[in-house]
């Protein structure tokens, strides 16, 4: 909720400048047009006379590292094993917040979201086996079962007010859910060998990082370190590096140093010390109280914010504007190439596009009918089309269907090729069903006779 009867103490130039990018990074929807965006620029690249250019790029060996310590991948790994191990910590984050103090926090509001994630995830995968069953891409049931949070919540920015909050809500748990599942899928189902020793060290650099959690210290760095060293250890491990993300989120400390009433005392102090050095024409920069005052501000600002939430707010951005569409950019670039119509006919293809499209809302929808027929209703004043709406979008696989399928069928060119053109497909249209069945619906005012 944004603070009101603020005084605007005036932009800078640049900041006239920059406001209209910055009102415009500020919206729900932007996440998701950057990710349509850098889909279609990697498609039209990748089957344009510069297509090679395309493939070249995400094939160049990257090497970190000094003398023999080295690691060397091509760029295509590190972007999904390591810029997308960052977003896993950042679904991590939400998850704890969640699960401490969100819509997953109690029994009665976690109900819902849950049964309709785990239905949302059955029901797909059920239906991927069936059509796979026995064919080379059977191991791709994993493909179909999570949502790409960002275009379904996206979707719904630009639905606005014609969409209740409880259904922003719900589907964001959903989402959380989902990623739970993702995650567990990953590490698995899609991890072809263990290394003992590294899974060790990796639980070893954990318990530090909540030992030191528990001791009280603060700063990110001392994570940070922490986080590379495990993302080092369980990539070695064989477990799949971005699960490391997520562990590590769980290590982050989600309490304050400075309680309400301990801050609104301080503040109330330090600011008393403020107004009481301000002189006409005072300037920060020759009044020590002044200055002193301000830094104890943010100290104590900083002190009454948890870790979790400046971490998570810190890096959403980055993981909204830059990692995945990044991700989008190195892994959507489809070559259509070939008989399209088999392509499109496969069995990879038809299991994919099932079950995100038929699948996902089918799942959700009936889980929570069957969850309103046992509570007695819908919650909020939703109807049963709301939540079909919501399924629909729901089949948005988009991001994690695109990274589970390269896990699942890295080791067949053609399966992949499949697979990510049925996610694109599926995705576009279930995004785009899931609009206009939400769309249809009457604004809250006029079920309200307002």
């Amino acid at each position: 909720m944004a603070i009101r009867n603020l005084i605007t103490c005036g932009l800078e130039p640049i900041e006239e400048v920059l406001l209209p990018f910055q009102e415009f990074f500020k919206s729900k929807a932007t996440g998701g047009i950057l990710l349509i965006v850098s889909a279609l620029i990697a498609l039209i690249w990748a089957n344009s006379p510069w297509g090679d250019s395309y493939l070249s790029l995400w094939e160049t060996k990257f090497t970190v590292g000094y003398g023999a310590a080295t690691l060397s991948k091509p760029l295509l790994l590190w972007v999904n094993d390591g810029l997308m191990a960052l977003f896993f910590f950042v679904v991590g984050l939400e998850i704890k917040r969640e699960f401490m103090v969100g819509e997953l926090s109690t029994r009665s509001h976690a109900v819902l979201p849950i049964m309709a994630a785990i239905g949302g995830m059955i029901v797909p995968a059920a239906i991927y086996a069936l059509i796979n069953i026995g064919g080379e891409a059977t191991q791709g049931w994993g493909i179909p079962m999570a949502t790409d949070i960002a275009f379904a919540l996206g979707i719904l920015a630009l639905l606005g007010d014609r969409v209740p909050y409880q259904l922003k809500i719900f589907l964001t748990a959903v989402a959380i859910v989902d990623d739970i599942g993702a995650v567990l899928v990953i590490a698995l189902f899609y991890t072809p060998h263990i290394a003992g020793w590294m899974i060790l060290a990796a639980v070893a650099l954990l318990i530090m990082a909540y030992v030191g959690n528990r001791m009280g210290i603060r700063t990110p760095v001392f994570y940070a370190v922490i986080g590379c060293l495990v993302w080092l250890a369980v990539l070695k491990s064989g477990v799949h590096s971005t699960v490391a993300g997520v562990l590590m989120a769980f290590t982050i400390p989600a309490r304050t140093s400075c309680d309400a009433e301990g801050f609104l005392y301080n503040a109330s102090k330090i600011l008393e010390d403020y107004k009481s050095s301000v002189r006409s024409n005072a300037s920060v920069l020759t009044n020590a109280t002044m200055n002193s005052a301000l830094l104890s501000m943010q100290h104590m600002a900083v002190r009454a914010q948890t870790p979790l939430q400046r971490l998570e707010h810190g890096l959403h951005p980055l993981v909204d504007y830059a990692i995945m569409p990044i991700f989008a950019l190195a892994n959507a670039g489809v070559i259509l190439g070939g008989d399209f119509g088999a392509l499109m006919t496969s069995q990879v293809t038809l299991g994919t596009a099932c079950g995100l499209l038929l699948g996902k809302p089918l799942g959700i929808v009936l889980s929570v009918w069957g969850v309103a027929k046992l509570s007695g209703g819908f919650p909020g004043g939703m109807s049963i089309r709301h939540f079909i709406g919501a399924g629909l979008l729901g089949g948005i696989g988009f991001t994690m269907s695109l990274f589970i399928a390269t896990l699942a069928l890295s080791d067949s060119p053609e399966l992949l090729t499949g697979a990510k053109t049925a996610i694109l497909a599926a995705s576009t249209l279930a995004g785009a069903a899931g609009y206009l069945v939400l769309r249809g619906l009457p604004l809250p005012s006029d079920s309200n006779g307002s």
